[in-house]
């Protein structure tokens, strides 16, 4: 298969891993399996499917992982062909790592155990490039997003902090009102006394004036 980018659906994309006319570039030197080792690996997809059911992002993330691992093969037999062959037929199976690696010979007679645990590093290394790069990305993000939320949780927390100032201090000048209106009767109550008795005085003062003219006026009808 021709080698494409690391297509990471317009978001993921590995620009290092575009190298010239299909040259593999020189991989990074990763740890390699001591051959005495019998070990074989797990198969990846059961752990997938169990934390697929509390993230719900984990099966397209994995999908786009395995489209970008499929992209960065190139034409002819190597370790991605072997991959695929061996997880077919069984990953813990001793017999299809030497199907898969005789499948290999019969198309690249001059492969051999080192080119492919060498091609193998290949794919891990650039697999690794990308995330390191997305996970830069990731976690810049995100420290951003923290960082707007610690800003408004702050400005909130100031805003509410004014207001509740605010109401203590309207709260204050309510009771000291409400003690003026309290004030108001007792204060005024003398003087508005004083008042009302002056107006009855006058009252009194005008009906006993005019009671005394009017006799007088009275009397001079009647006795002129």
């Amino acid at each position: 298969m021709a080698k494409e980018s690391f297509n990471w659906k317009s978001l993921f994309i590995n620009d290092e891993a575009n190298n010239s006319e299909g040259a593999p570039a020189t991989p990074p030197s990763a740890p390699v399996l001591p051959a005495s080792d019998n070990k074989f690996p797990n198969h990846v997809a059961d752990s997938v499917s169990a934390n697929s059911l509390t993230n719900p992002f984990l099966n397209e993330i994995f999908e786009v992982y395995d489209k970008g691992f499929e992209s960065l093969n190139e034409s002819g037999f190597d370790f991605f062909e072997l991959y695929k062959s061996v997880m077919a037929v069984g990953v813990t199976n001793p017999q299809s790592y030497q199907m898969a690696f005789t499948m290999g010979k019969s198309i690249k007679s001059d492969l051999t155990k080192e080119f492919l645990l060498q091609k193998g590093s290949f794919y891990v290394a650039e697999i690794e490039k990308v995330y390191a790069k997305y996970d830069t990305i990731g976690k810049a993000k995100k420290a951003d997003l923290d960082n707007t939320i610690t800003k408004e949780k702050y400005n909130l927390s100031k805003s509410i902090s004014d207001l509740e100032a605010k109401i203590i201090e309207l709260q204050k000048e309510l009771e000291a009102k409400k003690i003026e209106l309290q004030k108001i009767d007792p204060v005024n109550m003398e003087q508005l006394s004083e008042i009302q008795l002056k107006m009855e005085a006058n009252n009194l003062a005008k009906q006993k004036i005019l009671a005394s003219i009017n006799t007088v006026i009275t009397g001079i009808n009647q006795y002129l």
